[in-house]
C-alpha cells in the first residue's frame, strides 16, 4: 500500500466510482465474509468498491479488465480490527481526495500472506513478499500494486495505541519488516495466527491478545526506528511497553501500585514515573483511563449486546470491582470526572445511539 507507483501508459484499466464511506466504527458483523461472487461479473468491481473496500478505507482501484474476484473478512479481536483480503491482480490508490473524506484515523499493519505487493508511501517504495509486514499511514496517500492474486491481513491500530509521534510514523511507513530477522521474526507468525483464527478467542483472552499484538507492533516499530547498532533502539520505549503490558495483565488487582510495578521490572519508582511523564501522562492516570475503558466496554456489552437486559445498573459494582475499582461509588466518581456524566447516563445515551444508528 503506498503513494505514487505510476502505471505504464495504456494500462489505466477501469476505475471504480465514488466509494461510500461508512460511519466511524461501522463494520460487517464479526466474521462475515463479503464477496464479489454474490453479484454478476460485470458489476463485481463496483460492488467490491462500494460495499467492501469502504469497510477498510476509501481507495480507487484499477484492474485490467474492469472485473474483480475478491473476498474480504472483517473480525475483531478485543479492540483490534483485523481485515483479511483475498483478491486478484490490481492497483489500489489512496488519493488525497479519499483522505479528505475523513476516514483515515488508523495506522495499518499489513501482513502479506501470499502473492507479491509493490507499494509506495512517503517517497519510499518497497516490495513485499509472503511473511513481510509493513506499516501504512491512512492519513497520507499510498499506492499498492498487486501483480498476482494475493492475500493480505490488515491490522488497524489507532495512532495513540502505537505511541508513535507523527514524525516517527512518517519514518516507518513503506519499510519492509522481513520475518527472517529481529523482532519481526516474532511479529509475522503471531499476527498471521491471529488473523487466521480470531473468532476462537473470547474475553478476556481476546483483549489480552489484542493488547499483546499492539505492544509487539509498537516494539517492532521502536526497533525499526533505532539508529546505530551501539545505541539500543528505543530502549526506554520498549521498557514502557513492557510496563504497560504488565499493567494490563494485572489491571484488576487493587494492589497495582507504582511500587509493585517498579519492583516487577527492576527499576525505581522515580524512573517509572519518568517513563510515563515522557508520554505526557502519569501511571495513575493511565491505569484509571484503562480501567474506565474496560468498564465501559463490559457495561456496553451487557446492556446492548445480544440477550442484553433492559437495565444494566445492577452490574455496576461487579464490573467496577472486576477492573480494580473498590466499588460502584469509586467507579462512578472516576467515571464522572473523566466523562462529565454518570455511568447510567452514559448507558442511556448508548442505548439511544444503538437503537437509532442513523442513515446508512
Amino acid at each position: 500500500m503506498s503513494s505514487e507507483i505510476r502505471l505504464p501508459p495504456g494500462s489505466e484499466g477501469h476505475r471504480w466510482g465514488t466509494a461510500a464511506v461508512p460511519p466511524e466504527g461501522r463494520v460487517p458483523p464479526e466474521g462475515r465474509v463479503l464477496s464479489t461472487r454474490t453479484v454478476p461479473l460485470h458489476k463485481s468491481l463496483d460492488h467490491w468498491h462500494e460495499t467492501v473496500l469502504a469497510q477498510l478505507v476509501g481507495m480507487d482501484l484499477v484492474t485490467d479488465d474492469g472485473t474483480c474476484d475478491a473476498e474480504m473478512r472483517v473480525d475483531r479481536l478485543g479492540a483490534l480490527r483485523i481485515t483479511t483480503v483475498e483478491c486478484g491482480p490490481g492497483t489500489a490508490h489512496r488519493s488525497p481526495e479519499r483522505i479528505a473524506r475523513g476516514d483515515g484515523r488508523e495506522v495499518f499493519a499489513a501482513v502479506l500472506a501470499s502473492g507479491r505487493a509493490h507499494a509506495e508511501q512517503d517517497g519510499r517504495t518497497l516490495e513485499m513478499r509472503p511473511g513481510d509486514v509493513a506499516f501504512f499511514e491512512t492519513a497520507r496517500p499510498f499506492r499498492t500494486h498487486f501483480p498476482y492474486r494475493f492475500r493480505l491481513d490488515v491490522f488497524a491500530v489507532s495512532r495513540d495505541r502505537l505511541g508513535l509521534s507523527e514524525a516517527e510514523l512518517h519514518r516507518i511507513t513503506a519499510r519492509p519488516l522481513r520475518p527472517e530477522r529481529g523482532p519481526a521474526a516474532l511479529l509475522s507468525p503471531f499476527l498471521a495466527r491471529l488473523a487466521n483464527s480470531p473468532q476462537t478467542y473470547r474475553q478476556p483472552i481476546a483483549g489480552q491478545l489484542a493488547d499483546s499484538a499492539v505492544d509487539l507492533l509498537s516494539a517492532v516499530a521502536a526497533w525499526r526506528l533505532g539508529g546505530r547498532a551501539e545505541e539500543p533502539p528505543g530502549a526506554e520505549r520498549v521498557l514502557l511497553l513492557r510496563v504497560r503490558r504488565f499493567i494490563r495483565w494485572h489491571l484488576a488487582s487493587p494492589d497495582l501500585t507504582p511500587g509493585t510495578v517498579a519492583r516487577a521490572h527492576g527499576i525505581s519508582v522515580r524512573y517509572l514515573h519518568r517513563l510515563f511523564q515522557a508520554e505526557g501522562t502519569s501511571m495513575g492516570r493511565w491505569i484509571r483511563e484503562l480501567r474506565l475503558q474496560e468498564c465501559r466496554r463490559e457495561l456496553a456489552a451487557a446492556a446492548l449486546g445480544p440477550g442484553a437486559t433492559p437495565d444494566a445498573r445492577t452490574t455496576l459494582g461487579a464490573v467496577a470491582r472486576r477492573w480494580g475499582f473498590t466499588g460502584a461509588a469509586h467507579f462512578t466518581r472516576a467515571f464522572r470526572r473523566e466523562y462529565g456524566m454518570s455511568p447510567t447516563a452514559w448507558l442511556r445515551g448508548e442505548r439511544v445511539r444503538y437503537s437509532f444508528p442513523g442513515p446508512r
